[in-house]
């Protein structure tokens, strides 16, 4: 009985000694675990304070002064996204980024307070951050040639805003209402995307000067379209319209309209009047009536007698063959109408 309590006593004894033991290779190797993580830590904050410094010296390379303004311009490079590190160089005036792959726009860029054109052109953009509504002067804002598909309320907030260009986006169908803010826009280009109709916060823009929507799927203009008074040159080839609004005539500032490669049937009587218009294209369009411009000049080349035969000279003459056709026409029904009156009459 004695043996056995002893045995026991000393089973009991040797269990502690080696869960202390245990606990203590643990603690040891838990400790030293840690001192690797800290060194880690310690080598990662030095090594990412180090490629940071390098990154800053490498975009310091790729800063120019032109003119006295300060350029950041790198093109054909792959820079997928831009290092938190580039926001040292706030005093940036004009970014010049082209084809670098580039897929987001820091939210830090709203520490470029001194912005003036943010040029991203032809990367991989998907979208514009709220933040670009800090940038109070940019000027020029270039993002044709990217996946943007959708303008934040935030651009309302860039006041000093002259020209925009969000050409081939491919998928970009509208604008927040809050764009109508921009009262210093003078140049828009939203062509290549998916519009079916001008926004009307576009039509609202008092600066606008030129205006591009080519290549969307415009069915129709807006009947106030003529509030765009100051608009000089309006592009919308390649779209789905079949008729123009008559208030297009009281476009009075308009010397440029290109309408090829749409759906028109007719071209508004009302636009005769339009002495300000210089160039006009009607090419490409199923028009109600087959006219052809008399007499073209032989002795021009091909391309200036593509423009007189689809052009301004074409429009008055189309518009004047168009009401001496429409009026013979109402004639005939009118003759066809009376001789069937008379025989009516004849007959009783």
């Amino acid at each position: 009985m004695v043996m056995t309590g002893i045995t026991v006593c000393c089973g009991t004894v040797n269990s502690i000694k080696s869960l202390w033991e245990t606990r203590i290779k643990k603690s040891k190797d838990d400790l030293k675990k840690e001192k690797e993580q800290k060194g880690q830590r310690a080598v990662g904050r030095l090594t990412g304070a180090w490629e940071d410094r390098i990154t800053l010296a490498k975009l310091k390379e790729k800063v120019v002064t032109e003119e006295g303004r300060v350029i950041l311009r790198i093109e054909r490079e792959e820079w997928k996204t831009l290092p938190a590190a580039l926001a040292q160089l706030a005093q940036i005036q004009e970014w010049q980024l082209h084809r670098i792959g580039l897929q987001k726009i820091p939210h830090f860029i709203s520490t470029f307070e001194s912005l003036i054109v943010l040029d991203l052109s032809r990367n991989s953009i998907t979208e514009i951050p709220k933040e670009i509504g800090k940038l109070t002067r940019l000027r020029e804002l270039l993002l044709s040639y990217n996946r943007v598909n959708y303008v934040p309320e935030e651009i309302g907030s860039c006041v000093n805003l002259e020209k925009l260009e969000l050409a081939m986006n491919h998928d970009l169908d509208d604008l927040p209402a809050q764009f109508s803010n921009l009262k210093k826009l003078y140049h828009l280009d939203l062509s290549m995307n998916q519009f079916t109709t001008i926004p009307d916060c576009v039509v609202s823009l008092p600066s606008l000067e030129w205006l591009d929507m080519g290549s969307n799927g415009l069915e129709t203009l807006p009947d106030d379209i003529h509030r765009m008074d100051k608009l000089h040159t309006l592009w919308l080839p390649r779209n789905e319209l079949e008729y123009l609004p008559d208030n297009i005539s009281r476009m009075q500032s308009l010397d440029t309209l290109v309408l090829s490669k749409n759906k028109l049937r007719d071209i508004p009587p009302l636009m005769e009047s339009m002495s300000n218009l210089r160039f006009v294209n009607f090419r490409d369009n199923p028009l109600t009536y087959d006219v052809t411009l008399p007499d073209l000049n032989e002795d021009v080349d091909e391309e200036e007698n593509d423009r007189e035969m689809f052009g301004r000279e074409f429009m008055h003459f189309y518009i004047q063959e168009a009401r001496k056709r429409g009026s013979q026409t109402f004639t005939s029904v009118l003759n066809v109408t009376l001789d069937g009156v008379s025989e009516i009459a004849s007959s009783s």
